[in-house]
């Protein structure tokens, strides 16, 4: 993983499975989000952020288990479609190990 100073750097590689055909999409749009933003001092307050980027991007809790985001359909019958399961559950404890092994 290459060293930077921004958040961007916990994007770089994207994950080998999904939850639904939108999160990819959401992924890249977070990375973008992140390419200007320093990467904080602490665990939790990189928590924080993702999750606040996250629910701003989307409009929407990470709490429940679906979304849909139509900016994010490109179709198919999950398209679109963001899961909140796989964000909470996969893909920020990814991000999260991935700041650890920065610090």
């Amino acid at each position: 993983m290459k060293t930077k100073s921004s958040m961007e750097v916990l994007f770089e590689e994207e994950p080998s499975r999904w939850g639904y055909r939108g999160d990819p999409y959401l992924w890249r749009e977070l990375r973008h989000h992140f390419e200007s933003i320093e990467i904080p001092k602490s665990l939790e307050e990189c928590k924080a952020l993702i999750i606040s980027a996250f629910e701003t991007i989307t409009k929407e809790s990470i709490a429940g288990d679906s979304i849909q985001i139509e900016q994010f359909n490109n179709g198919g019958m999950s398209g679109g479609m963001i899961s909140t399961v796989f964000w909470r559950e996969t893909a920020i404890p990814l991000l999260l190990a991935r700041y650890t092994l920065l610090k």
